[in-house]
């Protein structure tokens, strides 16, 4: 009989940390990295202690909230550097990663400010950087990302993302598409602008 009584606790114990993962994405994702832990802990209905005996600091909860966008921001680099066109492989990058910060203000805090003692996040950043870099050398060699791309050009592109934030939810998504596609066309070493439209003949002075 006794053999059985742990297994609930267990399972109370799982909900909890479900519950703080779920809060803490809602939490960080739309009030960033400075939201406290004690709004979590609200937002997920469980105590203080509760909180912190899954989560003994804010970085480890910090790092287990966005584990499922840091591996789509592994695969989104390794998808891009075995790409057998550099430049959709660069475009593509741009446009995954842009998508990954504009759905969570807390993973865009934590990829561009690597949180205090966030040793992951800052080498999540790195690795990214150092795959842009590859993929516009590559790129530059086909002609089609302009000549004087640098990797810190996609630093400043991500600094000014961050502006989306202030944006409602349901615009940011399409504001972030739109926003990363304008950086790719200003990369493009042949830039597809539409042509303008002609302008009617101008009258001859005179003329009546």
């Amino acid at each position: 009989m006794s053999s059985h009584l742990p297994q609930p606790v267990r399972s109370d114990a799982r909900d909890n940390r479900a519950r703080i993962l779920d809060a803490a994405r809602a939490v960080f994702g739309e009030e960033g990295l400075s939201a406290p832990m004690r709004e979590v802990a609200r937002h997920a209905g469980v105590g203080p202690a509760t909180l912190y005996r899954h989560f003994p600091t804010k970085q480890a909860l910090i790092a287990e909230t966005f584990a499922e966008q840091r591996r789509a921001c592994h695969a989104a680099v390794r998808d891009a550097l075995a790409d057998p066109d550099p430049w959709h492989g660069f475009r593509t990058l741009i446009e995954r990663i842009c998508e990954l910060h504009a759905h969570s203000r807390g993973f865009a805090d934590a990829f561009m400010t690597a949180f205090p003692e966030a040793m992951d996040f800052a080498a999540d950043r790195e690795r990214t950087v150092h795959a842009v870099g590859e993929l516009a050398r590559r790129a530059q060699e086909t002609g089609r990302l302009r000549p004087g791309f640098v990797v810190d050009d996609l630093v400043l592109m991500l600094m000014a993302h961050r502006g989306l934030q202030d944006t409602p939810p349901a615009a940011r998504i399409t504001a972030s598409r739109r926003f990363a596609a304008y950086v790719i066309e200003a990369f493009s070493a042949a830039p597809q602008t539409a042509a303008p439209t002609p302008l009617p003949p101008a009258p001859r002075l005179g003329a009546g």
